[in-house]
């Protein structure tokens, strides 16, 4: 078991060693930040959403925006698309499941915010179908995904393909990624800049 332990702890550290060597996500993270915080400035919102361990992750970033990060400061508007499973069974049960997020995009999404699309695979419905409608209304589209990328990375304006095929440490990464954007938004906005 221990080697096993071990293992598993140096692939995770393999895959952030890689991306920390990768000038062009480092770059992605900064422009992703960038925009993020100029959605919040302008008055817009975030909006996240996942499957499975990514609607996990989504919740988590809204929650990290909505509530604080470091420090304490002002609520960020963001929305988990996953949270309201009143809404989620009714659009599943009416439009089916593929049109989950894409129905909330509709229905809250305005031109001005962002859209970050979560999907270890890429190829997620879903998700794919809350991009093309976040590209319809004139938001600005994030993908969170891993090294195929799968479709997303051609709806995307934006779009971090992780160096693993692996789901779990694709996750891994993503966490990581996500909680280096709250921090950079909230420094920005809050805390003085860099």
């Amino acid at each position: 078991m221990r080697s096993y332990i071990k293992e598993q702890l140096n692939e995770s550290i393999k895959i952030k060693q890689m991306i920390y060597n990768d000038k062009s996500i480092i770059s992605l993270i900064q422009d992703i930040a960038e925009e993020i915080i100029r959605v919040f400035k302008n008055g817009n919102k975030t909006l996240i959403a996942g499957n499975g361990g990514s609607a996990a992750d989504a919740q988590h970033m809204a929650g990290e925006f909505v509530s604080k990060f470091y420090f304490d400061r002002h609520g960020l508007p963001a929305i988990a698309l996953s949270t309201d499973t009143s809404i989620i069974t009714a659009i599943g049960n009416d439009y089916g499941f593929e049109r989950l997020f894409a129905r909330q995009v509709q229905a809250i999404g305005v031109k001005g915010d962002i859209f970050i699309g979560i999907s270890t695979s890429g190829n997620s419905s879903n998700i794919i179908k809350a991009l093309e409608e976040s590209k319809q209304l004139g938001l600005t589209t994030v993908g969170l995904t891993g090294q195929n990328g799968g479709k997303m990375p051609n709806l995307c304006d934006y779009c971090i393909k992780v160096p693993s095929t692996e789901t779990p440490r694709i996750q891994e990464a993503h966490i990581l990624i996500e909680h280096i954007l709250c921090a950079l938004v909230e420094k920005a906005i809050f805390g003085g800049g860099f």
